[in-house]
């Protein structure tokens, strides 16, 4: 599953471009979030047939990366659905398709594994992110994601 726009070639992730990936989502989303790759790469080596994990890299330099995790179950549903956990492109090559070309291979993949559907969900203060995921056809579920504080003891 590789495919190559101009220079770039849109490649499956491997365990060697883990700090690639974890320089690139440092570098656009302003924090560091290691623990989380390192987990979600630990967890695609030991099922790899539960997680896409897509990179786009130009002269062996990773630029983009796109990691989806298959669920069943998940959402109300019996189906299985693919859920975007992240998505990033690095600064300077934004803009470039990289982000595009990533989803196109993330829906191949999904096509061959029959899954319709894909999922994901972002601060909606991303105003930037938001704008590429319109862009790329996502839509606002029906469905609220709820959350509660339990950090303190609740007075109901």
């Amino acid at each position: 599953m590789a495919s190559k726009t101009n220079e770039m070639i849109v490649r499956p992730l491997e365990a060697a471009d883990l700090d690639a990936v974890i320089a690139i989502d440092t570098a656009t989303a302003g924090r560091a979030r290691n623990g989380f790759f390192e987990r979600r790469f630990a967890a695609a080596a030991k099922d790899p047939k539960r997680f896409v994990y897509v990179g786009a890299a130009d002269n062996g330099a990773l630029k983009g990366f796109a990691l989806v995790r298959i669920l069943a179950g998940e959402y109300g549903t019996a189906d299985e659905i693919a859920v975007l956990d992240a998505i990033g492109v690095e600064p300077a090559a934004q803009g470039q398709g990289i982000g595009q070309a990533l989803l196109t291979q993330i829906d191949e993949a999904m096509r061959e594994k029959n899954i319709r559907e894909v999922r994901t969900q972002t601060d909606w203060t991303s105003h930037e992110l938001l704008g590429f995921l319109e862009a790329a056809g996502f839509e606002l579920a029906p469905w609220l994601v709820l959350s509660r504080d339990v950090s303190h003891p609740a007075d109901w």
